[in-house]
Order: C-alpha cells, then structure tokens, then sequence
C-alpha cells in the first residue's frame, strides 16, 4: 500500500494538511461518524476539549480494530458544532496535539456546523483509512 501526500505548488499553503492524498491499497476502512460518546453511550463533557478528547480516544480504538493506525487515514472530515472560528482552531490544534495528528496530514476538511446529532454534541469526525 502507498500513501502520496502533496500540495500543488499553485495552491494555496495549509496549516498541516495536505490537499492531494493518492492511494494505492487491498483495503479501505470507513469509520462511522466519530462522536463524544463514551462506552455507556452518555456524552463524555459537555465542553469542547472534553468532547474532542473523547472523539480521539474513540478514533483509536476504531481504526485499531481494523488494524490501522492513524498514518493509515487518507482522508477525514471535522464538524464542530460552531459558527467561532477560534473554536474551530481550537480543535484542530488540539488534534494535531494528540496522538492522533498523524491522521491530520491528509486530505481534510474542518466545518463549523449549527448541530450534530446528538443534543449537546459539540464535535464529530469521519475517517477514511488505507490498508
């Protein structure tokens, strides 16, 4: 499997990611909907660091499952439940502090959304991986 990671030099500079990602893999890995859950199924915080902690830890165990790590994610796409674009910063510098940032590389998106689908749910992110 081969993963190429490239931005055009005629693109514009991104802060981390990538805007080309260029797979040949056997096997791909969808994750579902990636939320602030914990295993109970009750909301992990009610703030946005706790809910983004607790998103990671769940991206994780999922994409361990499958038996991939996050420099196997091709492509991810980052919904926060807010119009503030510092909250939006905000959790991407608090992927990209975690373990897994490697993930963040990648062809991704980050959007600020007026909700998601669980009440108080501040965060949730889709994976794509590569095997």
């Amino acid at each position: 499997m081969t993963i190429e990671r490239t931005n055009p030099p005629t693109l514009h500079p991104t802060p981390g990611y990538h805007h080309v990602t260029t797979v040949e893999a056997s096997r791909l890995v969808f994750l579902a909907g990636q939320c602030p859950l914990d295993s109970t199924g009750e909301l992990a915080a009610e703030d946005l660091e706790g809910q983004t902690a607790q998103v990671i830890s769940n991206i994780l165990t999922a994409l361990e499952t499958a038996g991939a790590r996050p420099e196997d994610v091709v492509r991810t796409v980052i919904y926060v439940a807010s119009q503030d674009r510092d909250d939006l910063g905000a959790v991407w510098a608090w992927l990209n502090d975690s373990p897994l940032a490697p993930a963040f590389t990648t062809a991704s998106t980050l959007l600020g959304v007026a909700q998601l689908g669980f009440t108080g749910q501040l965060v949730e992110i889709d994976v794509t991986a590569a095997l």
